[in-house]
């Protein structure tokens, strides 16, 4: 799946890529800057978080409840020096837990992410607009 969107679209997008029932574990890629962050604070709405959501650029992991006392984490494991840092946090029980991951800079973690995951990519465009693709 790609959109190409304006960031003023970009709840509308974020209900598209659930609709399209993605993996609960989302890596996204995307260079800094990209509305990687942006993106996952509009699936968080999508998702009926109530809470405001910020980047965990220094948490490492933000956690967030929805409906049913279901639970959205968002990573953002950039600051890591390794994989065995994610480990000792127990990145492991989130990952395994049923609930929504969202997972920036995951290309830090490679070998602890599951099997099963979407990826979304945010590109950002020459004439400013994004494009997103879902895998």
């Amino acid at each position: 799946m790609k959109i190409e969107f304006n960031l003023d679209e970009i709840e509308a997008v974020a209900k598209q890529v659930l609709d399209v029932n993605p993996e609960k574990v989302i890596l996204f890629n995307g260079e800094m800057g990209a509305g990687k962050t942006t993106f996952i604070k509009a699936l968080c709405e999508q998702l009926g978080v109530k809470n405001p959501t910020s980047s965990p650029t220094f948490s490492l992991v933000n956690e967030y409840q929805i409906a049913d006392n279901e639970l959205v984490y968002h990573f953002d494991v950039y600051r890591l020096k390794n994989q065995n840092e994610a480990l000792d946090m127990g990145i492991d029980d989130y990952l395994y837990s049923g609930n929504w991951c969202f997972i920036e800079w995951s290309e830090k973690i490679p070998d602890l992410i599951p099997e099963k995951h979407s990826v979304v990519t945010i590109s950002v465009l020459n004439n400013g607009k994004r494009l997103l693709e879902l895998k």
